[in-house]
């Protein structure tokens, strides 16, 4: 992880200045922190979603039907089983997609004055690329654990059955449709996001902290929910083939 932070921060080094008077490496434990905190707190929304998406899951057709089905039957903690995946997997994988993300802006102009879509965009796409083939595996890990009556008894027994049976290949069989679903997630969010940003921004008092936070919030669900809606198809095809 050193080397290759070394290798993104260039002739700068990891000491540098990158955006928001943030250096390199904060850039990697805020958004190791983020993400981690982010996927956490959504976790028993994503255990809904990956049984709803899967043929087999014994799930009703809504969420409040999924809910109630996971709670008769196996409690409050069905919810969260499968979160010691997504603790190894999210820090390290937002970690590398929060600073790539940033180096490949700025590399690309995008902290200049103005705004720059296309500077977004393609850094989006590349800090996927990047934080996919870091998450996936533990992904895979994740939605096997996740489903209605699974066959695997904790994160470990997981791991080792999947390398058993499967090999490594078995933690990136979905690699490819991830990142073809990721790449134009992040492409749409990262550039909704800034140009909601800077809209939003304009009409904003700049010196109101509160008013700030409520701009970087609103911009954020409104990217959300824009990139979300577009790539959903895809990702139910990637939930079926990790748990297949």
């Amino acid at each position: 992880m050193a080397d290759a932070a070394a290798i993104l921060a260039g002739d700068e080094g990891i000491e540098s200045v990158s955006h928001d008077g943030l250096k390199f490496w904060q850039f990697m434990v805020a958004g190791s922190i983020a993400g981690s905190v982010e996927h956490m707190a959504m976790f028993p929304i994503d255990t809904l979603k990956t049984r709803m998406q899967v043929l087999a899951s014994g799930c009703g057709g809504s969420v409040g039907q999924a809910l109630r089905s996971v709670v008769k039957v196996e409690g409050a903690l069905g919810l969260y089983r499968g979160i010691g995946a997504m603790g190894l997997g999210a820090g390290p994988a937002h970690a590398v997609y929060f600073s790539v993300y940033e180096r490949c802006k700025s590399l690309l102009g995008g902290n200049l004055p103005g705004h720059h879509p296309f500077a977004h965009a393609v850094a989006g796409v590349a800090a996927t690329v990047a934080s996919d083939a870091v998450f996936t595996p533990m992904d895979v890990v994740k939605q096997r654990l996740q489903l209605k009556s699974s066959p695997y008894r904790g994160v470990v027994d997981c791991i080792s059955r999947i390398m058993r049976e499967e090999g490594l290949k078995g933690f990136y069989a979905s690699y490819k449709t991830t990142v073809v679903m990721n790449a134009p997630f992040t492409a749409v969010h990262f550039t909704t996001y800034e140009a909601a940003k800077r809209a939003l921004m304009e009409v904003s008092p700049g010196g109101v902290s509160e008013e700030r936070l409520l701009v970087h919030v609103t911009a954020g669900v409104a990217a959300g929910a824009l990139a979300g809606v577009v790539t959903t198809p895809l990702d139910v095809v990637k939930t079926r083939l990790q748990c297949q």
